[in-house]
């Protein structure tokens, strides 16, 4: 199937968390928490990693970037049939080279989606196997190394699509299951078969299954599929799958059969997806039980199945996939006290014994929380410990999250292998990460700003109105915080009106958590009753499907009032006015953004070790090893990368972002050092590779945005270029956020139709950025209940030079614009850049804006 409330609270560093010798407890007092044990001495397995899969994660190659592919790292992709009808994108073969580079292991093809209509059209089974031959064919063709990472699906569901009255039709179902399994290793002999894959757990159409595919009648096993895999599509599957994963285990053993390998390659609702606080229920019980699992795609593809904000950007549900990604080891047993209960607090632990880390996620519940941990062993862990937890939560499906605070931190001891660890309680959508590490250097510190959140429902109202949203009892409405939200903003004089007090005179970012339903908007923000400013939003899906816009205001210390308004004057209505608005965030600024990301933090390979002595952890590199760091920038620009390391001799770093070496890189001399880097990150996730010499210890990698850099950047407005063909200048009217007032549009098509950025004095040969701001609204229209959204792409050439391709994702509507990176590496001199796309339409263009990679490096920093 393609199927907290915290009004006006306050989380300060003290009223988070705080910890005192072996206990971590609330500087006040709270409600009676929800206990979950968490056991270091009983493992429980291998970390498995599968519960973070995704059905049409992706769509295109580098949609979504390729980064934050990395990031999430999913095992497992469920993807369409090779040339299928069902979806304009997502084809299996085309997205599997970013996949299996981003470290996925298994692309699970859903073979009926080669089909246009949903519910499948049913041709008869002799059409649907010539339409397997081919296929299965093309990719035994086009990936004979590694075609066995390819795994099949010959039915999607057919409980209810073509096979549903199980009576009449169960053998019919045999047959045509035979025949299709039977075409597949006539072509492919090693290939894997995938199902039966029900939308649901049918227990009764099972066992006749798997006792027919077991049988004579079937080659005694021939027939039995090589992944077992099934749906837990509602909100009654955090109750069931343990019961249903433990009926099957039984089932199996009773038949004789595997254990086979499990792949609930679809899961969860709309409800689910971004929110850190419920796919921790997902992802404990799909860890528990070892199983791959696959999230369900209900609104588009190559959006990571709602965790990818425009390309490359993350939401808080992506970080909670990154820090599940990040665990390894083994994990260990954690207890919550309600473990089948749906919307109750769940936890996944872990346990790495050469890196001396222990690791709990735990979150989904409105309670305040109790870790009783027990099991430290002293030989493993010390006699004193440092504790950190960082938070994730909601912001949106299109509303960006950098890296995750740390909200509390101490350094203690854990007598008896005993610890204690209180969480916050109030966000229900919030997701927390505990580590627990050996002490060693400086003891950790929390970094978490002042940060304050309204509901937009609990404000002042004018002229609008508060609508339930509530998604526990239809889990397929979209996330809501606090399960309302404000709209039928339509009035002249509709405004939302709320207080804030804030602790000192400043800076605030406030973030709109908002939806646009496919046009930008705009509002009117007042501060204590003056216009400060006008708002202005992004286009989003729909009227719940949520972003973020964030803008920076002043406030002195105390009381003030902040009131979005459709209107300006009063009188007129701004362009776009009509938007609903959920929550907002009050967020103080304390200067350039910056985040650290230490050792204990990075995905290590190659051989490289974490070591902790007493200056602290760092990473043990030499040879093949390496450390890699996914870091989080908020806005396009630049920013300075510090690596702080120890180092036996001087020699030359080995560091790559996005894949893009970054020379001169060195540790001058033996001993501490630090090496900076000034270099353009786009707006989202970067991977950050650091190898080096043997004797090199990297202790730390640190970001800070470099705003005054960006003068260095060359921008020119689309309408200022030259222009060629049919490409022509469109005046934007009404709510756009064109940056000028105007875009070019009708790019493409033909060869003739171009765009031609000359390049400025001094912009020679060396490695580039190019950022587009693009619109692109273009979808198909005819599916029942997905988005069937079309990317656009421009190919960008250097007169005398190579050419790049560009990738530009749906956003919504064709005068929104997002930028767009593309990385450019330039040979000529002085060789303009060419955008157009001769075989297609091409995304329409607001402004263009060329930066060198890296500006300087500093090997004193």
């Amino acid at each position: 199937m393609h199927r907290l409330r915290l009004t006006g609270r306050a989380v300060t560093v003290a009223a988070v968390l705080a910890l005192a010798s072996s206990t971590m407890t609330p500087a006040r007092a709270a409600a009676a928490p929800d206990v979950v044990a968490v056991d270091f001495a009983q493992r429980t397995g291998p970390v498995h990693g599968g519960a973070t899969g995704m059905l049409y994660g992706l769509s295109d190659p580098g949609v979504p970037g390729d980064s934050l592919l990395a990031g999430a790292r999913p095992r497992t992709v469920a993807q369409k049939a090779p040339d299928g009808d069902q979806h304009p994108n997502g084809d299996a073969l085309v997205v599997a080279d970013g996949f299996l580079a981003a470290g996925g292991e298994e692309i699970v093809v859903y073979m009926q989606d080669v089909y246009s209509r949903w519910p499948y059209e049913n041709l008869g089974i002799d059409d649907y196997l010539a339409k397997v031959d081919t296929m299965v064919r093309k990719v035994v063709r086009e990936r004979p190394a590694d075609k066995d990472r390819f795994v099949w699906v010959p039915f999607n569901e057919p409980d209810w699509i073509w096979y549903q009255d199980w009576d009449a039709l169960k053998e019919k179902f045999f047959g045509d299951w035979k025949a299709v399994v039977e075409r597949i290793r006539s072509i492919d002999p090693q290939a894997r078969i995938v199902g039966p894959n029900e939308a649901r757990y049918n227990p009764g159409r099972l066992r006749d299954f798997l006792t027919w595919a077991k049988g004579a009648t079937c080659g005694g096993g021939d027939c039995l599929p090589d992944i077992m895999a099934w749906h837990e599509l509602s909100r009654d599957s955090l109750a069931g799958y343990r019961g249903h994963h433990e009926h099957y285990r039984a089932l199996e053993r009773e038949l004789g059969i595997g254990p086979l390998p499990v792949n609930i390659d679809e899961y969860g609702n709309r409800r689910d997806m971004s929110v850190p606080g419920q796919l921790v229920q997902w992802i404990s019980m799909f860890e528990d039980t070892k199983v791959d699992a696959d999230m369900a795609y209900w609104t588009y593809a190559g959006n990571l199945d709602d965790h990818a904000v425009r390309t490359r950007q993350a939401n808080g549900g992506w970080w909670l996939l990154k820090w599940y990604a990040d665990l390894t080891g083994e994990t260990v047993r954690a207890t919550p006290p309600h473990p089948n209960v749906p919307d109750t607090v769940q936890a996944v632990a872990a346990v790495d014994e050469p890196a001396r880390r222990g690791t709990v996620l735990a979150g989904g519940g409105a309670q305040p929380v109790r870790l009783d941990v027990t099991g430290l062993d002293p030989a493993l862990f010390g006699r004193q410990v440092d504790v950190v937890v960082s938070k994730t939560t909601w912001t949106g499906y299109e509303g960006d999250a950098l890296k995750p605070p740390v909200v509390a931190a101490r350094r203690t001891t854990a007598p008896g292998g005993k610890l204690r660890v209180d969480l916050p309680g109030g966000d229900v959508m919030a997701a927390y990460r505990v580590t627990i590490v050996p002490s060693s250097g400086p003891a950790p510190a929390i970094d978490a700003p002042w940060t304050t959140s309204i509901e937009a429902e609990s404000a002042t109202l004018a002229s609008a109105q508060a609508y339930d949203q509530d998604t526990t009892a239809d889990p397929q409405k979209y996330a809501t915080s606090g399960k309302r939200d404000v709209g039928s903003m339509n009035q002249p004089g509709s405004a939302v009106t709320f207080s804030v007090t804030v602790p000192r005179d400043g800076r605030y970012r406030l973030g709109i958590h908002h939806g646009t339903n496919k046009v930008p908007g705009r509002h009117a923000l007042f501060v204590d009753g003056a216009l400060d400013r006008l708002v202005q939003y992004s286009a989003t899906l729909g009227w719940t499907y949520r972003g973020r816009t964030d803008v920076e205001i002043e406030l002195t210390a105390g009381t003030h009032r902040l009131s979005l308004r459709t209107s300006a004057d009063g009188t007129t209505l701004l362009p776009g006015s009509d938007i609903t608005l959920d929550r907002f965030d009050l967020t103080e600024i304390t200067g350039p953004a910056r985040a650290a990301y230490p050792a204990d933090e990075a995905r290590l390979s190659g051989g490289a070790r974490l070591t902790r002595s007493g200056a602290g952890p760092a990473i043990t590199l030499g040879g093949g090893a390496r450390a890699t760091f996914f870091v989080a920038a908020g806005q396009d620009g630049y920013h300075d990368l510090t690596l702080s390391y120890r180092s036996g001799r001087a020699g030359d770093l080995d560091v790559r972002i996005d894949g893009r070496a970054v020379p001169g890189v060195r540790a001058a001399r033996p001993g501490d050092g630090a090496s900076r880097v000034r270099v353009y990150l786009p707006a989202g996730i970067s991977k950050v590779e650091v190898g080096g010499f043997a004797g090199l210890h990297l202790r730390e990698l640190v970001t800070v945005r470099a705003g005054q850099a960006d003068a260095a950047v060359h921008r020119v407005e689309a309408e200022q270029a030259r222009l060629s063909g049919a490409a022509r200048v469109v005046g934007a009217g009404g709510a756009s956020n064109a940056s000028a007032g105007a875009y070019v549009g009708e790019l493409g098509n033909g060869a003739a139709s171009t765009i031609t950025l000359d390049r400025p004095a001094g912009f020679g040969p060396g490695e580039y950025v190019l950022v587009t701001h693009y619109a692109n609204a273009d979808r198909n229209t005819g599916h029942a209940y997905n988005t069937d959204v079309i990317s656009r792409f421009l190919d960008i050439s250097e007169t005398g030079g190579g050419t790049a391709r560009g990738v530009f994702r749906h956003n919504y509507a064709w005068d929104n614009f997002w930028p767009q990176a593309t990385p450019l590496t330039l040979t000529t001199a002085d060789g303009a850049l060419v955008l157009g796309n001769a075989s297609a339409f091409g995304p329409n263009v607001d402004r263009l804006e060329l930066a060198r990679f890296v500006l300087e490096v500093d090997n004193r920093a």
